[in-house]
């Protein structure tokens, strides 16, 4: 075989090193365990910082369901088990906060309170970035109020 086709045609072994394996955002965050983590930091910095009263008066006396459906609900959104459709259906996530006055400032709140959980747990900045901007999104679409 000449030099120029042993390099147009990649072997197994090339292959396998240049290619790199495709990680879910699940396992980045380090499943279950990493997510959990920032879910009940997220729910603990809510229930402890004055910032975020607005948004923790919108919750139960116990934050524990709510803890619960964000992490089955933020599994199944980070590519890891579909907890919360296998327990609830569909999230149809804007229908069930419309109960909920949703404004500028809960979305903001919301998003700081994410924001410091993400940072404490130690995500890397990158994670952190990419999941910001994907739950920017979501919070501000779930706004119906224009206050």
């Amino acid at each position: 075989m000449t030099t120029a086709e042993n390099q147009s045609t990649p072997t197994a072994q090339t292959t396998q090193e240049t290619e790199k394996p495709q990680h879910t955002l699940y396992e980045l965050l380090d499943g279950e365990t990493g997510l959990r983590a920032l879910v009940d930091r997220f729910y603990d910095l809510m229930d402890l910082e004055p910032q975020f009263a607005g948004i923790r008066a919108m919750h139960p006396p116990t934050l524990d369901g709510s803890r619960d459906k964000l992490f089955w609900f933020l599994s199944g959104w980070t590519g890891g088990p579909n907890l919360f459709i296998e327990r609830f259906g569909h999230p149809r996530l804007r229908a069930r906060h419309l109960p909920y006055a949703i404004g500028i400032s809960e979305r903001d709140q919301w998003m700081q309170c994410m924001d410091m959980a993400m940072n404490e747990v130690g995500l890397v900045p990158a994670l952190q970035e990419y999941m910001r901007k994907a739950f920017a999104e979501t919070a501000d679409w779930m706004r119906n109020t224009h206050g």
